[in-house]
């Protein structure tokens, strides 16, 4: 199946590894022109090359602190004049501190807001004058499974990925007219950096060991195994590509069957 991704442009969110890293190189493979976006230089560049080895893509970087509004404005004009145009924006975040109510004051609720939920607002706003100029686009919000089952311990996630999932079913309405279609991808349990960390921080809490923690949770999924940061990207990726031309304000879960709400 042709995509219709060749010559597209796309920004992609906390692309420098994870999940965003998998996307953008999918959307590379598929001929698209791609902007990595994320805090760390470093990562970056070398997420950047390794891309560019990989598939032979236009692919570029830009530094942004999603949580400051003036960063996100820059990240966006940056690559509308690399690019000449914004095809697709890949909302994507790091998720916030693992905890309990109690562990949070109004500091840290803030900040999980403002990473989580105005960020994606924010990136949203600026790419739509893009959008709206080239007669349409597509928008697709990096959020969690928590958004239908709210997961133990991730009282700030579960809060505003389901935050997430409001703006962009009121947006799917809202930008219909302008032929921009937007829509939610939750991730189950994908093997990355940060569910590496969830699991860590569990294995302490109970004095098990990771292999442990590993184990119990793949006897949850039907599939019995973690995702693949590739498995995810390739729903992503149609969601995001000139295929869809008909699914907008849904959200999807890739998470092996582990989530049982309908």
């Amino acid at each position: 199946m042709d995509l219709g991704l060749k010559g597209k442009s796309a920004l992609v969110l906390a692309a420098s590894k994870g999940l965003g890293k998998a996307i953008a190189t999918k959307l590379a493979e598929e001929g698209a022109n791609v902007m990595l976006a994320s805090r760390n230089e470093e990562n970056l560049k070398s997420a950047a090359e390794e891309i560019k080895e990989k598939t032979n893509g236009n692919v570029d970087y830009v530094v942004c602190d999603i949580t400051n509004p003036n960063s996100i404005k820059e990240m966006v004009e940056k690559t509308a004049k690399k690019f000449g145009a914004i095809d697709i924006l890949v909302n994507n975040a790091g998720g916030p501190p693992a905890g309990v109510f109690d562990d949070f004051d109004d500091a840290a609720w803030q900040k999980a807001f403002e990473l989580n939920l105005l960020s994606y607002v924010r990136s949203i706003r600026e790419v739509l004058p893009y959008m709206r100029k080239q007669g349409g686009g597509k928008i697709l919000n990096i959020a969690s499974s928590s958004f239908k089952q709210p997961i133990d311990g991730l009282i700030l996630s579960n809060t505003f990925r389901t935050g997430v999932l409001g703006l962009a079913k009121s947006l799917a309405t809202e930008l219909a007219k302008d032929k921009i279609l937007i829509n939610t991808l939750g991730p189950g349990r994908i093997g990355t950096d940060r569910l590496n960390e969830l699991d860590k921080i569990e294995a302490t809490r109970k004095g098990i060991t990771i292999d442990e923690v590993r184990t119990a949770k793949e006897q949850t999924i039907p599939l019995g195994r973690y995702g693949l940061p590739e498995e995810f990207a390739n729903i992503a990726v149609f969601l995001c590509s000139g295929a869809n031309t008909y699914v907008t304000g849904q959200a999807f879960l890739v998470d092996g069957g582990m989530v049982r709400a309908f």
